[in-house]
């Protein structure tokens, strides 16, 4: 569910009219519901209620700093992956005991970053980054506290870039040398071993991955406390996926992913962890763009738009399917007409959707693009010297531009000419 309906017509985020947010920034733009971040937010402590728990919004999939202090407010913690997004959540207000640190890469500059600044834990990917981290804790006086993560080679039945959780994949330790690597990480004195992490993949839309993979992590945590380490956290990541195809069965609800978390660790009596981002965020966003020309060609009909790959790279990046709807309401027994839905960048992989049906539209009209929340804007680059789209929250009859988008002297004054041109 979310707060994007048609009122009279005309399509709107919670109470503000999507032309009147146009009408005021410009497009294409980003616009999110605040109504929606904390519906599905809730949705997750509802979904682990009675168990120790702390929901961290995985800051990966939206990084503006309003949405991370909408979530923060309302008691979510946060899991970022680089400095950048350590340093935003604590702008956004977030203290260092919600921040879980995960990524697969992360330097001694960042490590040194947050044991300064406070951090929940480190999610500690290989025996390397273990070690550093020792060293870098040791040199500030400091134990940091840590979860490994482990690879329990479980596939997770999602696209093979955002599959994370296999044994050919990059993340975590094989879950079969865990004894040892927690025996190494326990003689280290920089470290405070406190639990296990675990992360399968992104947009999954089956439960039994989850299950697999939970039961592997049960199974460990009984090992490891036979073997006299102090397990008392479990991160089991993220990644339960979105309904971006409405005509299709919906992904499990958020209670149902709840009831594996009990089924198979909840009895061991840790407090659990749990990163979710793209149901937090991904249907709390449109993209909204502008019909620029409506071209006919041989075989088809074109709607090229004023948004382009630049801005939403997820249909050119993973063949993401987007739904497309006019900002105004079509009149009831209009007869679609299918259209190739492309951007301005030249590059044919600057293409939204192809012979997709939608109602007869005309240019200046404007669409948008539903489930944009997440990995959308975050993921948005400069690319043909386009400049960022900008972002805008709603709440209520109330919307706030959230990142402004850059002048075209602003990009261009970021470059410098040597002294020799």
């Amino acid at each position: 569910m979310d707060h994007f309906l048609y009122r009279d017509g005309v399509l709107h985020a919670e109470d503000v009219a999507i032309p009147d947010i146009a009408a005021a920034v410009g497009t294409p733009f980003y616009v999110y519901s605040t109504a929606t971040l904390t519906r599905h937010l809730r949705l997750f402590e509802e979904a682990l209620a009675g168990l120790p728990h702390l929901v961290c919004f995985a800051m990966k999939s939206n990084g503006n700093v309003a949405v991370v202090k909408t979530l923060a407010e309302l008691g979510a913690g946060i899991d970022v992956v680089s400095m950048g997004e350590y340093l935003k959540a604590k702008a956004a207000g977030v203290p260092g005991e919600r921040i879980v640190f995960s990524g697969v890469g992360k330097t001694r500059e960042e490590m040194r970053t947050a044991l300064e600044g406070g951090i929940r834990q480190f999610n500690v990917e290989s025996e390397p980054e273990m070690r550093a981290l020792n060293e870098v804790a040791l040199s500030l006086g400091l134990r940091a506290p840590v979860a490994i993560r482990v690879n329990p080679d479980v596939d997770a039945k999602t696209h093979e870039k955002i599959a994370t959780g296999k044994k050919e994949n990059k993340f975590g330790i094989p879950i079969g040398r865990a004894s040892e690597v927690y025996a190494e990480a326990a003689a280290l004195p920089g470290l405070d071993v406190v639990g296990i992490d675990v992360h399968i993949g992104s947009q999954l839309t089956d439960l039994q991955p989850f299950e697999a993979a939970y039961t592997k992590v049960a199974d460990l945590t009984r090992q490891l406390r036979a073997e006299g380490h102090d397990i008392r956290r479990l991160d089991l990541g993220g990644g339960l996926g979105i309904p971006y195809e409405r005509t299709n069965a919906a992904p499990p609800l958020p209670l149902d992913y709840g009831a594996v978390i009990r089924r198979t660790v909840g009895a061991l009596g840790c407090e659990i962890e749990i990163e979710p981002g793209r149901l937090i965020s991904g249907n709390a966003g449109l993209l909204v763009a502008r019909v620029i020309y409506v071209k006919s060609a041989e075989e088809r009909d074109f709607l090229i738009l004023d948004a382009a790959m630049n801005d939403l790279v997820r249909p050119s990046m993973y063949g993401a399917h987007h739904e497309i709807v006019p900002v105004i309401e079509p009149a009831p027994g209009l007869e679609p007409h299918p259209y190739d839905i492309v951007g301005p960048v030249c590059e044919t992989g600057d293409t939204f959707a192809r012979q997709r049906p939608l109602p007869p539209c005309a240019e200046g009209d404007l669409v948008a693009f539903r489930s944009a929340g997440a990995y959308g804007a975050v993921m948005a680059s400069e690319y043909n010297a386009r400049p960022l789209v900008p972002e805008v929250l709603v709440h209520g009859h109330q919307f706030a531009v959230i990142r402004a988008r850059p002048t075209y002297d602003e990009m261009i004054n970021r470059d410098s000419i040597p002294a020799w041109l």
